[in-house]
């Protein structure tokens, strides 16, 4: 398969090269075709394009199986390493298809002191404006519903993220019209798409093969354990119970006329609680999981963005938390500012960050799927 859109450029030709390289060695092996989507897609094709590299990459979930099973890894004179070449591959591919392209240098900065600092920053500046604009009520406890909006009115509380996920929103669209044209995806029917979501929901290629029945990622004493699967899971739950939390209490706002916070047991004070936990617990496990991971499958960029992007879920999560805590002490408006702080930085680095890899592996399962209906 091959593209027709001139995007080809964008892609760092040297890393699609050592992909393509490998998997032609694969090709002619085969010996992994039982492992994850990676290997079936692969033996659809006898080429492989820049397009095609970076549609492998993206289906690849980098557990690190193939390269413990591989007869042609180092030392061999192959040298074959699939995981690190997807993954170095893979991280290219989020800067390639970045918009606008001036921001995608952002990827390749130091991701994690860049998102403490601007979460810092941003939190600092609205501490100090609420704070300036009145030290009684910042430093005072308030109680009931509206509390919140005794420190900030709700129209400046939710018009700054909604300002800055408008933006988010078309960047992450655009990102994803340049995946979806350069790696040559087509559309395959409403069945391919059940396939992708069933997929993408049971992370079954985690396993370690593509039947979903594989004993879970290697580590670095080549241990199989699911854990990254289990760890994922509690991560895309609980954002996903954190964003119906966010949107029930919007309905709330503007349906039933009523303002946070919420009774501790009413439904989005609940769903935030547990989703948040689940947040937790998710991408701190990822982030250990990471650190653990055999250097020899690492990709040989390291910009950072993964932990970045982690960092700032745990962060967004576990200053949310808090919150709900202390939020009828003194000590609401200071965490409050630095909660708000959290999530602007979030929404700000979205489309520059990990998450994107959510969006171009679903496209990715969405192409394999469309071509396995043939």
């Amino acid at each position: 398969m091959s593209s027709t859109v001139n995007l080809v450029k964008l892609v760092e030709q040297g890393a699609a090269d050592e992909v393509a390289r490998v998997m032609q060695i694969c090709n002619a092996c085969r010996y992994c075709e039982g492992f994850c989507a990676v290997f079936p897609a692969m033996e659809r094709r006898r080429t492989f394009s820049t397009g095609d590299a970076a549609y492998l990459a993206n289906l690849c979930h980098h557990c690190g199986a193939c390269y413990h099973a591989c007869q042609y890894a180092p030392p061999h004179e192959f040298g074959v390493n699939v995981p690190q070449a997807l993954a170095t591959l893979r991280e290219d591919s989020y800067i390639a298809y970045a918009w606008p392209g001036p921001l995608a240098g952002l990827f390749r900065r130091n991701g994690l002191v860049v998102v403490l600092v601007l979460m810092l920053g941003l939190a600092l500046v609205t501490g100090a404006m609420l704070a300036m604009i009145s030290p009684q009520l910042f430093w005072g406890a308030h109680i009931g519903e509206g509390a919140f909006y005794v420190l900030m009115p709700h129209y400046v509380m939710a018009g700054i993220p909604g300002f800055i996920t408008a933006f988010s929103v078309v960047a992450l669209i655009q990102g994803w019209r340049r995946y979806w044209r350069h790696t040559g995806a087509r559309w395959g029917g409403f069945t391919a798409l059940r396939g992708a979501v069933s997929a993408l929901a049971s992370l079954r290629h985690l396993g370690g093969e593509h039947t979903g029945k594989g004993e879970g990622c290697p580590g670095p004493d080549e241990t199989n354990s699911r854990a990254r699967q289990y760890y994922h899971h509690a991560t895309f739950y609980g954002f996903m119970m954190c964003f119906a939390a966010t949107s029930l209490a919007t309905a709330y706002h503007y349906i039933l006329g009523r303002e946070a916070p919420y009774g501790y047991l009413e439904p989005p004070v609940l769903l935030g609680t547990v989703g948040g936990i689940i947040l937790c617990i998710g991408t701190a496990g990822l982030f250990y999981e990471k650190q653990r991971m055999a250097t020899a499958v690492k990709s040989v960029r390291e910009y950072g963005m993964d932990y970045a992007f982690i960092a700032i879920l745990f962060l967004v999560s576990f200053t949310g938390l808090v919150l709900l805590a202390v939020r009828e002490t003194s000590f609401m408006g200071l965490t409050l500012a630095i909660h708000l702080g959290a999530v602007y930085a979030f929404f700000l680095i979205m489309p520059y960050s990990k998450f994107v890899h959510g969006l171009y592996r679903f496209a990715a399962l969405l192409a394999d799927e469309g071509e396995k209906q043939g």
